[in-house]
């Protein structure tokens, strides 16, 4: 990783790298452009997304090309319902000479598919919780340090829940985003039937390194905001918790309970980024609404009279910005 001169040169230099990332996976990745954008947004605010969408949308295709181009480690775990934690997190072995040896699970890479991470139950939901959180695990009363950059990317079926064990709140809340992927449009479509039924393959190119990912983490970090800013995200979230002093009339009708002070930071920490990737040095008002979506909906719940009428969570977001 360069050292640059300057903030501004920094800031240009993240810029560079984005569009680079966006135009190489575009290459495999048609249309879902505002999906590979949050995604990118996570991964830079050393943050984790669960991505909700029926099967068939490259949920996985779009994991793992996006692990390629930044030349990261990617490993995949297919959630079942006999996983063990165990199988994600590793487990001690005895070695020939009858000592015990740290045989590491698939976790220990830069990127995790938690593939359909709602099959599995809770117990072995939780084995990545200290993972997400802590970016470390314990085996046995020993600290295993994770390789920085670590994210887990989630996926999930909203179709078939027969089988299916809901993600516990306190897992939900360690996701930065709630990504929904919905069909692509008839021209995009069309596109994806000629490029997946051709001989011709696109490379990925490796556009960044694992040093320079960790950079621009330190680099967002670093980006002010400007209190009117800080206060507005704090306002929004707090507007979500019903039967408080600033709850929000819909709130109060709709909502069983609302986002903690984790949604307040992923509000700042993703609009810091959002700016610089709008050739912005510091982020506003918009930005902050641009990310509110996917970051609030999975940390509020809907009540019975929310569901009976069925007002969406988004709907329920949109009236409270």
């Amino acid at each position: 990783m360069k050292e640059f001169d300057n903030e501004v040169e920094a800031v240009e230099a993240l810029r560079t790298a984005y569009e680079s990332l966006r135009k190489e996976i575009s290459k495999i990745i048609i249309g879902q452009d505002e999906v590979v954008r949050l995604v990118m947004t996570s991964i830079f605010c050393q943050g984790h997304s669960l991505l909700v969408g029926v099967p068939g949308l490259a949920k996985t295709l779009l994991i793992k090309t996006i692990s390629n181009a930044l030349n990261l480690s990617f490993n995949r775990i297919q959630f079942t319902p006999d996983l063990m934690p165990s199988d994600i997190i590793g487990a001690e072995t005895l070695d020939n000479e009858r000592n015990f040896k740290f045989i590491k699970g698939p976790v220990f890479s830069n990127i995790i598919l938690a593939d359909e991470i709602n099959r599995t139950p809770p117990k072995t939901q939780s084995a990545l919780l200290e993972a997400m959180q802590e970016y470390a695990v314990t085996i046995a009363g020993v600290h295993h340090e994770l390789d920085q950059p670590f994210f887990v990317l989630a996926t999930q079926n909203p179709i078939e829940q027969e089988g299916t064990y809901p993600l516990p709140e306190a897992q939900l809340d360690r996701f930065m985003f709630n990504i929904f992927l919905d069909y692509p449009s008839y021209n995009q479509e069309v596109e994806i039937v000629k490029s997946t039924t051709s001989a011709q393959k696109n490379e990925i190119r490796k556009v960044i390194s694992k040093e320079e990912i960790v950079e621009f983490q330190k680099l967002v970090k670093l980006v002010p905001v400007a209190d009117n800013v800080i206060e507005y995200a704090v306002k929004l979230v707090q507007k979500t918790r019903p039967n408080t002093e600033a709850a929000a009339e819909i709130a109060n009708k709709y909502l069983e309970w609302g986002a903690g002070p984790r949604g307040s930071q992923y509000l700042i920490t993703g609009a810091k980024f959002t700016a610089l990737i709008n050739g912005k040095y510091s982020p506003d008002i918009e930005d902050v609404q641009s990310i509110a979506k996917p970051i609030l909906r999975h940390r509020i719940l809907r009540n019975f009279k929310a569901e009976a009428e069925n007002i969406t969570v988004d709907y329920i977001i949109e009236q409270l910005l």
